[in-house]
């Protein structure tokens, strides 16, 4: 990918600064995040990236009292799966080692449904996606996503390319359920691996907890944060 084709800084900024004012999650002993992917044919160089970056986001949250994950995921003709919730980095991991990409159009929407159902058994503080279409009607996708916002649970949609019709819904999806959606490239495994644990943070402990851990992390994390008010 061409230097011009990179997420600009000012983007990474905005999702950060969406992120920030997003609402806090509802106090409890551990946050609940679901981690969604898009596992369709194209996907499997960033399938294999997000093996190994997600144990960071366990170990951003243990003093937080921890993060439970869900991992979630669709591909093939009509195949959607959601793993048992997990505390352990290395469950994920072995859980997403199994899984290979298959060819099949997007289920954002049953995703979305999946998370309506889950928030409605447990609280789910946030829901994060990978992915780099939408094969769906932007609409329906839209309103479910509303739906999401009403119950609490922001969508922090990650894209990976340049897709214009994934862009502009993503975007609207993230706004209506109080979330952000930000653009990033694949070979910057150090971009995602900071914007998961930043979402993975905020899942656990809200606004301040991120501002920590800006703090922690310091460097272009601190100067984010600085930005959001945070420092």
């Amino acid at each position: 990918m061409t230097e011009k084709n990179l997420p600009a800084k000012g983007e990474v900024d905005a999702f950060l600064n969406k992120l920030a004012s997003a609402p806090k999650p509802a106090p409890g002993p551990q946050g609940r995040l679901i981690f969604a992917m898009d596992a369709t044919a194209s996907r499997q160089h960033s399938w294999d990236r997000a093996v190994h970056i997600q144990a960071e986001m366990f170990q951003e949250t243990k003093s937080l009292g921890g993060l439970l994950i869900q991992l979630a995921w669709y591909r093939g003709f009509g195949e959607f799966q959601a793993s048992p919730w997990t505390a352990q980095s290395e469950d994920l991991a072995r859980r997403m080692t199994a899984v290979s990409c298959r060819g099949g159009q997007t289920q954002i929407g049953r995703l979305l449904d999946h998370a309506i159902k889950e928030t409605g058994r447990n609280k789910v503080n946030a829901l994060v996606f990978v992915g780099d279409a939408v094969e769906e009607n932007p609409d329906i996708l839209c309103h479910k996503a509303g739906q999401l916002g009403l119950l609490g649970v922001p969508l922090f949609l990650f894209h990976e390319g340049t897709d214009p019709n994934a862009a502009s819904t993503f975007a609207e999806m993230a706004r209506l359920s109080g979330g952000a959606c930000c653009r990033f490239d694949a070979s910057s495994p150090q971009q995602l691996r900071e914007l998961l644990s930043a979402v993975a943070v905020f899942a656990a402990g809200g606004r301040k907890a991120l501002a920590d851990y800006g703090k922690r992390r310091g460097g272009e994390v601190l100067r984010l944060t600085h930005q959001m008010g945070g420092g």
